[in-house]
């Protein structure tokens, strides 16, 4: 992966990436707010299918985006650790 993807994510979590990634993780100015401008490279497979999930489930209603993260985070705990 290259390059560079703007995201929707949640406010307090993109405020606190900004903080502690600044290389991976920028303000991107959309309208009076700010979304996450992300470095794709910098960050695995793993992590960007869960902020891609993330930004999703801040744009659709919650009875859309509720069983879709609810399935990933049963998943990802029945998920072997190494």
């Amino acid at each position: 992966m290259r390059g560079r993807t703007i995201l929707k994510l949640d406010k307090d979590h993109q405020h606190f990436l900004f903080e502690v990634r600044p290389q991976t993780f920028e303000k991107c100015r959309v309208g009076t707010n700010y979304w996450s401008y992300v470095e794709i490279d910098r960050i695995d497979e793993a992590e960007l299918a869960e902020l891609v999930r993330e930004a999703w489930s801040t744009i659709v209603p919650k009875r859309l985006s509720r069983p879709v993260l609810e399935a990933a985070a049963s998943r990802s705990r029945a998920a072997p650790t190494s």
